[in-house]
């Protein structure tokens, strides 16, 4: 039963806090996106799945929740897939004039097959340009895995904005309920222009790049503030070098020459002393010899003297007294800079990654999710600030973690992204495909190597 308990604290703990590292990730996606004006039709904890709580904003359209299946976040930005298709801006004028198409209309209209419209369609219902539509009559509903037969329009007000658009006003006059036929007053290629300019692909290569950053960003932010928080409100201790004594020892010579904590020695014999390591020194060479001598210090603000009995001619590493402990706290400056130290060191060991000489050093230290709940389960039996400041460093790691120059990380698509900008010209497919190859090979890898080194350390033992 205690291991049972053990397992499923692990469990809890470990999805609880990747699942809230993942949000926090992927709302810094999210909020970029929005900030760029590029929308955002989704923002969920956990993974998509047809059962959900949520709530649909008014103001900007995203659909917040939450779903079962607790094991990171999502935020759906429009445009991110689909098709590039020269039949978009027709298929898109079609339904923006009729409210509500079918497929097999669409496919018949623009002299295409079934498949290709349907693609059309999921293109632009992935920009929110459109919207599929559920006919109950026909048995359909959301939560189907399929697209239903028809698409329909989008709420749009008099300027053509939708509701995942900022600054959309539905009071305006022109404006347009789901399903009505629209008037854009634009050919099919300008009305195609104005939503493909709201999504991700849309925009510039710099503002997609600024939304990729956004997450790992976010995660390196966060885990700076909570640990140079836990650096301000953290006392640090050390031995001053002072000749105070912090504790003595029982039935020792220092106990029995009557020393107690706090008295300040000031001489041992002839030898004046007011520091720790003088203090060291002076008591060597009696130690060694095993020679009696005399010690004064001062107690209360008086000065006393005690004769210190050693064996007779016996050499004695133990004399009896301990150092005395202080403690201090960072300032904010001093807590910044040891958060910036920090941070360089964990860029420094995630970097190592892609050294082939230390790839597998770096390997041998990671942990998996097996390791990870491991941590987290123990850190929340300790203390709320324990399982904080484990999360800010988990949070750290996947921050430059995803900065890694490999697809399927964000680094690698920032990378793609870099190629493109020098080349001026959009990367060949085949090349993006056998780059995420490559990508997803080395995430196997790591997990494997990491998965197997927890399983060692917190099962096998």
């Amino acid at each position: 039963m205690t291991a049972l308990i053990g397992f499923l604290s692990a469990v809890f703990w470990g999805l609880l806090v990747l699942s809230a590292l993942v949000f926090v990730h992927e709302g810094g996606h999210y909020l970029a996106a929005r900030a760029l004006r590029v929308r955002a039709t989704e923002f969920f904890l956990g993974l998509p799945c047809p059962l959900r709580l949520s709530r649909k904003s008014r103001s900007v359209g995203t659909e917040f929740g939450v779903t079962p299946i607790l094991l990171g976040g999502y935020t759906r930005i429009c445009g991110m897939e689909g098709t590039d298709d020269e039949l978009l801006a027709p298929a898109l004028d079609l339904v923006t004039r009729r409210g509500r198409v079918r497929a097999e209309e669409v496919a018949e209209e623009l002299g295409c097959d079934v498949d290709r419209a349907y693609d059309l369609l999921a293109t632009l219902s992935d920009w929110a340009a459109i919207r599929p539509y559920y006919d109950a009559e026909l048995g359909e509903k959301p939560s189907q895995s399929t697209w239903p037969a028809a698409f329909e329009t989008t709420p749009r007000d008099g300027a053509h904005l939708t509701e995942y658009d900022r600054g959309h006003d539905f009071a305006l006059p022109g404006s347009t309920a789901a399903g009505q036929p629209h008037d854009t007053g634009m050919t099919p290629e300008e009305f195609l222009a104005h939503e493909r300019s709201r999504t991700y692909l849309g925009v510039g290569a710099l503002k997609r790049i600024v939304m990729l950053v956004a997450g790992p960003l976010v995660n390196i932010v966060l885990a700076f503030a909570i640990i140079t928080c836990s650096y301000m409100v953290r006392e640090f201790s050390y031995v001053p070098d002072v000749s105070v004594i912090g504790g003595v020892e029982q039935g020792t010579p220092a106990e029995a020459a009557g020393l107690a904590a706090g008295d300040q020695i000031t001489a041992v014999g002839d030898t004046e002393v007011s520091t720790w390591n003088g203090l060291v020194e002076a008591l060597e060479p009696y130690l060694s010899s095993g020679t009696d001598f005399e010690l004064t210090f001062e107690r209360d603000g008086q000065q006393r003297t005690t004769l210190v009995d050693l064996p007779d001619g016996e050499a004695t590493e133990l004399f009896g007294i301990l150092s005395s402990v202080a403690s201090y706290r960072l300032t904010p400056a001093q807590a910044v800079q040891a958060t910036f130290d920090y941070t360089g060191q964990v860029a420094s060991y995630v970097a190592q990654l892609l050294n082939p000489s230390h790839t597998m050093e770096v390997l041998d230290q990671s942990s998996s999710v097996v390791g990870i709940s491991a941590m987290a389960s123990e850190a929340a039996s300790e203390s709320l600030s324990s399982l904080l400041i484990l999360a800010a460093a988990l949070s750290m790691s996947l921050g430059f973690m995803n900065l890694i120059p490999v697809p399927p990380f964000d680094g690698g698509k920032i990378l793609i992204e870099l190629i493109q900008l020098v080349i001026r010209r959009p990367l060949p497919q085949r090349v993006q495909l056998g780059l995420s190859y490559v990508g997803v090979a080395f995430m196997l890898f790591v997990f494997v190597v990491v998965l197997k080194n927890d399983l060692v350390r917190f099962v096998i033992g």
